[in-house]
C-alpha cells in the first residue's frame, strides 16, 4: 500500500474512532447563564406568581457578572416567562405563547413560503376542530353564524368579498370551540388576510368554486353530526387546497 493510501486509511480509523461526538456549539455566557435559569426555575418546581432569587444572588449563584444575568433576565422578559412586580421584586409568570408570534406575524414581513405554511395550518385545524363545535355550540353562536350568511348572500359580489366573509365565518367557528389558544390564532391570521385575498384572486373563477358554502355548513352544524360537518368542511376548503397544489 503507498503512502497515500495509508494515510487516508488512518484519516477513515480516526473518523470512526470519533463518530459518536458531536461537533461543539457555538454559545456565548448570555446563552448558558439563560438555559441555566430556565432548568433552575423548573427544577425547584416554580410557579407562575412565585417570587425568583434576586439579580445579585443569581449573579453570586452563577459565578458571573450581573450584566449578563441582567441580559439573560431581559431574554426571559421578553419572552413573557417572568416579570417585574412592585415591592416583590420578579416573579415568574405563566409564558403567552403567542404574544411573541404575533409581533412578528406580517404578510409584509413574512415569505410566500411561510404565509402559505400559516395557510395550510389553517387549513390542518379547521378540519379537525368538528367535534368540539358540537361539544360547545351555543344558540348565540349559532344566531351569529346565520346573521354573516344572510349578510353574504345579500352582499358578496366580488371574490375579496367572499373572503371577507369567509374570515367572520371561519373566525365565529374557531370562537365557538371554546378554545381560547385556537381563537387568539384565528385572529393573528388577520394579518395575512391581504395576502390570502390576493392569492386567491388568481386562481381562476372554476377553482375558486366550492360546493359546500358557508349555508351549508350552518346547517350541518344546526341538525348533523361532527363527522357529516368534517366531510362537508373538506368540501368547503378545497379551492385552498387546490391553490397549495
Amino acid at each position: 500500500m503507498t503512502d497515500f493510501g495509508k494515510s487516508k486509511l488512518n484519516v477513515a480509523k480516526k473518523e470512526s474512532e470519533f463518530s459518536g461526538l458531536e461537533p461543539l456549539v457555538n454559545i456565548n455566557m448570555t446563552d448558558l447563564v439563560e438555559d441555566k435559569l430556565r432548568n433552575y426555575f423548573i427544577q425547584k418546581k416554580f410557579k407562575a406568581g412565585d417570587t425568583i432569587p434576586k439579580e445579585v444572588e443569581l449573579a453570586a449563584s452563577l459565578n458571573v457578572s450581573r450584566s449578563i444575568v441582567r441580559e439573560a433576565l431581559s431574554r426571559l422578559k421578553m419572552l413573557g416567562m417572568i416579570e417585574s412586580r412592585k415591592r416583590r421584586g420578579m416573579i415568574l409568570t405563566e409564558p403567552d405563547i403567542w404574544s411573541g408570534f404575533t409581533k412578528i406575524i406580517d404578510s409584509k414581513l413574512l415569505s410566500e413560503h411561510s404565509l402559505k405554511e400559516l395557510l395550510e395550518l389553517r387549513l390542518v385545524i379547521e378540519m379537525g376542530v368538528s367535534e368540539l363545535l358540537f361539544i360547545r355550540r351555543n344558540d348565540a353562536d349559532l344566531e351569529a353564524l346565520e346573521k354573516v350568511v344572510v349578510t353574504e348572500e345579500k352582499n358578496a359580489k366580488t371574490p375579496a368579498d367572499h373572503a371577507r366573509y369567509d374570515v367572520e365565518f371561519h373566525k365565529i367557528l374557531y370562537h365557538m370551540s371554546g378554545n381560547e389558544t385556537l381563537y387568539r390564532f384565528q385572529k393573528m391570521l388577520g394579518y395575512v388576510f391581504n395576502y390570502i385575498v390576493g392569492a386567491m384572486s388568481t386562481v381562476n373563477e372554476k377553482d375558486r368554486a366550492v360546493s359546500v358554502s358557508h349555508r351549508d355548513l350552518l346547517n350541518i352544524l344546526k341538525n348533523g353530526d361532527p363527522r357529516a360537518f368534517q366531510e362537508a368542511m373538506h368540501k368547503h376548503l378545497e379551492p385552498y387546497y387546490r391553490f397549495l397544489l
